[in-house]
């Protein structure tokens, strides 16, 4: 009898997130399996919103991991340390721990003796020209962030401040600095203002108006009283109306120009609010919103209702917030789109954020077959997944478990938790089934599992919850901390070695639960639906990269 060679054997594919085969023990005492630094590094980055605290690490805690991680890969390999930065703070959209990774990577390359300066185009293949200065410009993409990089460096390095970190900066500033940008973000609220970051770093201008910026900016800094140049001619224009009485400011808004000539003088709405001198009402809202950028919109749903903004104007909003090129171009979460329905109190907004929400989420396959999707909903879970503290991991969860549940040809979606009520009971699931209804929105489904309590509370019982919902499916996702608790039976060995076990982790937590890399356990990592891609791959034999890797050809 033919052991190996049948129709239905599926190649073996490897998938990047991998486990060494060393044993240790989860936060909640079961059985867990070390990971290898890359992969333990990539998933703390993905889910680290560095300061934050989570459910079993302090925020210090978290980010004294990821700096080591950090420091050590940057030295050990380099390239894949600083593709995995770039990655991180571009299509993974987290700027902070890039910021700060990019900083102590250069650190930890200096320290080790590797690379100083360098040529800006030279490649990163190349260990002795610009590593460490790419590094850096790979993750300033906004005009605050090299401020930001110079208070991170020091506050913690000191005053020092080495070449590559100086000639990366420079990079930078000289495509993110505009007289927009020094209206933005150039304020005296920051610690390094523009001129600081012009004067440590001499960036040379890329054109004579922005030497005029460099210089008018130092100027402003000092507090210097001179005239700004005359090729700069928003900033001027900014500076005249800075002198109207409220009243004549009021009265703009009235005006059928009022929308272009705000936008000509480059006034977000944060600006306009400062310059009324008073609350923002319908016609503010209307005149800036033409001009208002996709997260400033997002964020602003509520306000716009709460001043009465018209429905006209509603519909110019919604349309380029459901615009597809306009989702993608914003790189928001899905989260965001999730946070901004809970917090917008009308109907108007809600079918356009449903469309921007399954936008976002084009990644995730439709699954063929019987799919056990498992969202752990225990108390790990309930900890904060926003810096405002009004979104949880567990809304995380839910929200890419049901949108998975939604796009398969036949899902069973389970929340669990543990039903174990005293320490030394035996491993007990408390589980409860998410039943489809037809035609519902993600958002409304979600909602649903808010307010139907299915947010379970308690300890992770992943093993035994496991067992009791296993039924013969094709493959099982679990969306999870993997912070199970004790159980005789592992979390691996609950269902069939031949049935494909996805782990979706959302913590970045020293131990995973099971094995991965390989043998049909595999672990995936982030708050987008990039992991989800990894799935199709897999099943059908194919290997599956890092997502800043191009597959082999």
């Amino acid at each position: 009898m033919s052991r190996f060679n049948t129709r239905g054997a599926p190649p073996a594919a490897s998938s990047p997130v991998t486990t060494t085969g060393e044993r240790t023990r989860t936060h909640q005492g079961g059985s867990g399996y070390q990971r290898d630094p890359k992969s333990e590094l990539f998933l703390l980055a993905v889910a680290n919103f560095v300061g934050t605290d989570t459910f079993y690490e302090t925020g210090g805690q978290c980010d004294d991991r990821y700096t080591q991680l950090v420091r050590q890969l940057a030295v050990e390999d380099p390239v894949w340390t600083a593709g995995m930065l770039g990655w991180l703070r571009g299509p993974g959209n987290m700027r902070t721990a890039a910021i700060v990774g990019a900083a102590e990577y250069v650190k930890a390359r200096l320290e080790a003796g590797r690379g100083s300066g360098g040529p800006a185009g030279a490649s990163m293949r190349d260990e002795g020209a610009g590593f460490n200065r790419k590094a850096i410009v790979s993750v300033l993409q906004r005009a605050d962030e090299p401020g930001e990089l110079l208070a991170y460096w020091t506050s913690r390095y000191g005053r020092r401040i080495p070449k590559p970190v100086k000639r990366g900066i420079e990079d930078a500033v000289g495509a993110l600095y505009d007289e927009k940008s020094l209206l933005k973000y150039d304020t005296v609220a920051k610690g390094f203002r523009f001129g600081d970051v012009i004067e440590l770093t001499h960036p040379a201008p890329r054109a004579g108006w922005q030497g005029d910026l460099f210089e008018h900016a130092i100027d402003r800094r000092h507090h210097r009283d001179k005239p700004i140049p005359e090729s700069l001619q928003l900033l001027r224009t900014r500076a005249a109306i800075g002198d109207w009485a409220v009243e004549k400011r009021r009265a703009l808004l009235a005006r059928a120009d009022a929308a272009a000539f705000l936008q000509h003088a480059g006034m977000t709405w944060e600006a306009l609010a400062g310059w009324l001198q008073g609350p923002m009402d319908a016609a503010a809202w209307e005149a800036v919103i033409p001009s208002m950028g996709y997260m400033a919109l997002l964020r602003n749903l509520r306000n716009f209702d709460e001043a009465g903004v018209s429905d006209e104007v509603a519909e110019t909003v919604a349309r380029k917030l459901a615009d597809p090129d306009q989702v993608a171009r914003s790189r928001q979460l899905p989260m965001r789109f999730y946070s901004a329905y809970r917090a917008a109190p009308s109907l108007r907004w809600g079918h356009v954020l449903e469309k921007a929400l399954t936008i976002s989420l084009a990644n995730i396959p439709r699954l063929r077959g019987r799919t056990l999707v498992m969202v752990d909903t225990s108390s790990s879970m309930q900890a904060g997944f926003s810096r405002d503290g009004t979104l949880m991991r567990w809304d995380a969860a839910a929200l890419f478990g049901v949108a998975l549940g939604q796009r398969c040809e036949s899902a069973d979606v389970y929340s669990f938790s543990s039903g174990r009520r005293h320490w030394g009971d035996a491993p007990c699931a408390a589980t409860k089934v998410f039943p489809p209804q037809r035609a519902e929105s993600l958002l409304r489904a979600v909602g649903r599992w808010k307010d139907g309590g299915w947010f379970l509370g308690g300890g992770t019982d992943t093993a035994a919850a496991l067992r009791e919902t296993f039924r013969g499916h094709d493959r099982v996702v679990i969306v999870t901390d993997e912070q199970a608790g004790h159980d005789a039976r592992e979390v691996t060995e609950s269902i069939p070695a031949t049935v494909p076990m996805y782990t979706w982790n959302l913590a970045g937590y020293e131990a995973g639960h099971a094995p991965s890399g390989s043998r049909n356990r595999h672990t995936f990592g982030g708050l987008t639906d990039q992991a989800f891609r990894m799935i199709p791959l897999l099943e059908a034999g194919r290997d599956a990269r890092w997502p800043w890797e191009r597959p082999a050809s």
